[in-house]
């Protein structure tokens, strides 16, 4: 069945998902989850694409989880909203599995599990008058689902206030806080994506991915076992076919094989 709360688009190595219930502000509900998941999940099997870029139809990125949906989860056993938050916390796990780069295009707001969105994604391109918030308290529950991806982008200290708050920033504060990567006027986030999409497509596709799982690696290894395991990385990749023809290439003077147009 084709997805009633998103749409999924794919052209030229590049899967676009459109959060589609801009009448409730793009909220997630059950079915919300469960096709976002399953989208972030096939992005995630596919070896083709190079990027993934998310966004919200009409004036919101997301305000975070509906409401209704929350009241209704916590009216269950706690057996049953256990399962129901496991749920939760498997679509920001698999935003954050996807193995090429992901994008987030922010724009309106982007509150609560908006905000979570944000801080799993690898790059935030936000527009003026985005405002973001963990605006969970306000509601009497708290940011537990996403607090990993959020503390990781923002760092603990940041973290303790606006959890704590609940208190609305624009992008230019999110971006010092380094939940932004770069905060663009209004109606200038769609530009400014493609034109890093296409510095992207021109490098190696398996170095991309490759150099993106590196972070991961490295920032949980300490001095000196990463030395040692980065000197293996390197030593495997520049062995591979893709690293051959892109020294070749650049040897030769001439584009590689990957990059459009070669």
């Amino acid at each position: 069945m084709p997805p009633t709360t998103l749409k999924f688009l794919k052209a030229n190595g590049v899967a676009r998902i459109v959060l589609a219930r801009p009448e409730v502000r793009n909220a997630f509900d059950e079915a919300t989850i469960a096709e976002l998941t399953d989208a972030f999940r096939a992005a995630a099997a596919d070896a083709s694409l190079r990027a993934v870029v998310l966004s919200g139809d009409g004036p919101t990125f997301c305000a975070g989880a509906d409401a209704r949906w929350m009241k209704r989860a916590g009216e269950l056993d706690e057996a049953a909203s256990r399962a129901d938050a496991r749920k939760l916390a498997a679509l920001f796990e698999a935003f954050d599995a996807v193995p090429c780069t992901t994008f987030v295009l922010a724009r309106g707001a982007a509150l609560g599990g908006g905000a979570g969105l944000a801080a799993a994604a690898d790059v935030v391109i936000a527009e003026e008058g985005c405002r973001f918030g963990f605006t969970e308290v306000r509601l009497g529950i708290i940011p537990a689902v996403i607090s990993s991806f959020a503390i990781r982008a923002i760092g603990p200290r940041a973290a303790r206030r606006y959890f704590a708050t609940g208190e609305l920033f624009d992008a230019a504060r999110a971006k010092e806080l380094g939940l932004v990567s770069e905060v663009v006027p209004a109606g200038a986030a769609d530009a400014r994506i493609d034109a890093i999409l296409a510095q992207l497509l021109a490098v190696g596709p398996q170095a991309s991915r490759e150099a993106k799982k590196l972070v991961g690696e490295v920032a949980t290894r300490g001095y000196p076992e990463v030395l040692d395991f980065c000197a293996g990385r390197i030593a495997a990749i520049r062995r591979t076919a893709e690293a051959q023809e892109g020294l070749a290439a650049f040897l030769e003077k001439r584009e590689p094989s990957w990059k459009d147009g070669a």
